[in-house]
């Protein structure tokens, strides 16, 4: 059967395929695939450089055959290998084959073939795959498209650190802030989740069966496996792996560091859906506008509109992947006993989850890029909003002792409709300092927004 993006029955390889093209060869089962070989080859390389008697150091050329297996792995060779698990109803030894049968007419390598995939346990290669996947995803297109974000809303915060702006707290008139001040919320609180993705260390374990090298043991009872292990593991590729090694576990990696990446990746959705739904405010506002694409339709019926669709196609895509993610970090360090399988289906979806995490990144990317801001309706939302000013008024006359400053301000403004003409009576009787009548006199809303335009220019 072949599939189409309208036959596809996930949306990430249909309606949305196209958006998910850097990710897809790396989460997808070719990529897995990919990755399989990557690590048999890996293993099979240094176990001819451990001094064994029996496999001696392969030549150059058969190295750069061996690498090459690796650096041009095709959907051909994943659908060979896809040909061969039919037979073996095995997906692992179905990777050992395959990479066997490239061995024929190459003496030196036919030779040595029982060394593929040596002492391993099929978790030793997959869960250096699944690292390696992460690790590649990660690095080549979350954080860059989230980076693409944060730079965003740095420009931004700069460029609008002293555009006033209401706020709304509880939904109603609250001291005034700036528009970059705002964003520039946002852009510190990406950064530092940011840089909790960045830490995790994404681990490898290389062990046997239950973790306690009892195969290699058996082959070699002298030799150093377990610094063996963390060589192959931690050296570099693509002589090793690459990545940090994990000298504990039973069967499988315990999936920690995966659960620790994937809810860090959760709490950095969470922000966004956060952003997105404020953004969504604020079009609905008035305060920013969209920029025309020329030929869409905002609805079937009501031609006049603009709708803000990127911001709630990434808070719907963000709450989507949340989803996944949160279930992948609940789930995936919990194995009965040395080993179940319940792991192995769920880790399958490791890409669902970064694919609607892509989607929605991309779609906030796409709504940034179209926002306009509508300085004179942020003006006007000021203007009919003197009530703000109470704070400021009380919060002086309290410094100069004046009783019952709060519940004065309290009588004069709460739930009232009022003008800065009845403010500005107000202070005219106050018993304070005629220089703090002038200064409260001179405030306006627009011009309360306290230390909010130096934080914006700081971020």
């Amino acid at each position: 059967m072949t599939f189409s993006t309208v036959s596809a029955l996930s949306p990430l390889d249909g309606r949305y395929a196209g958006k998910l093209g850097a990710l897809r060869p790396l989460m997808s089962e070719q990529g897995y695939m990919h990755r399989r070989v990557q690590v048999e080859v890996a293993w099979f390389i240094a176990l001819s450089d451990a001094g064994f008697a029996e496999f001696k150091p392969l030549t150059g050329g058969a190295r750069k055959y061996l690498m090459g297996l690796v650096s041009n792995f095709s959907e051909a060779d994943a659908q060979a290998i896809k040909e061969i698990e039919k037979t073996t109803n095995h997906d692992v030894k179905a990777v050992e084959y395959w990479v066997k049968s490239k061995f024929e007419a190459r003496p030196e390598l036919l030779a040595a073939s029982e060394f593929v995939h040596f002492a391993c346990t099929s978790e030793d290669i997959n869960n250096t795959s699944h690292a390696l996947q992460i690790q590649a995803a990660r690095d080549k297109v979350m954080l860059p498209a989230l980076d693409g974000i944060i730079a965003t809303l740095r420009e931004m915060a700069g460029k609008f650190a002293e555009v006033p702006m209401l706020s709304r707290t509880h939904g109603q008139t609250a001291s005034p802030t700036t528009v970059g001040k705002e964003i520039a919320n946002v852009a510190v609180r990406l950064a530092k989740a940011r840089a909790q993705i960045a830490a995790v260390a994404l681990l490898g374990k290389m062990n046997g069966a239950v973790g306690n090298y009892n195969a290699h043991i058996a082959a070699w009872p002298e030799f150093d496996w377990e610094g063996f292990s963390r060589k192959v593991v931690e050296t570099p590729a693509p002589q090793g792996l690459g990545l940090s090694f994990q000298p504990y576990s039973i069967q499988i990696e315990p999936h920690d560091y995966m659960a620790e990446l994937f809810d860090a990746f959760a709490r950095t959705n969470t922000i966004l859906i956060d952003f997105s739904r404020d953004i969504w405010g604020y079009v609905s506002l008035g305060y920013f506008k969209q920029r025309l694409k020329k030929g869409e339709i905002g609805s079937s019926t009501m031609p006049h509109k603009v709708n803000p669709i990127d911001f709630e196609n990434a808070e719907g895509n963000l709450g989507l992947a949340n989803a996944v993610l949160r279930h992948l970090s609940e789930k995936l360090p919990i194995s009965r006993w040395q080993r179940d399988l319940t792991d192995s289906t769920v880790l399958r979806n490791i890409g669902v989850g970064f694919g609607y995490t892509a989607l929605a990144y991309a779609s906030l990317a796409t709504g940034l890029g179209k926002l306009e801001l509508n300085e004179q309706a942020l003006a006007d939302d000021l203007d009919a909003s003197w009530e703000v000013l109470a704070e400021p008024i009380q919060t002086v006359m309290r410094r100069f002792g004046v009783q019952g400053a709060y519940e004065q301000l309290k009588e004069v403004t709460r739930g009232k409709t009022v003008t800065a003409e009845a403010l500005h009576g107000l202070i005219r009787s106050l018993e304070i300092p005629v220089a703090e009548k002038e200064r409260l006199l001179a405030m306006t809303p627009g011009s309360y927004t306290g230390k909010a335009a130096e934080l914006a220019k700081r971020v």
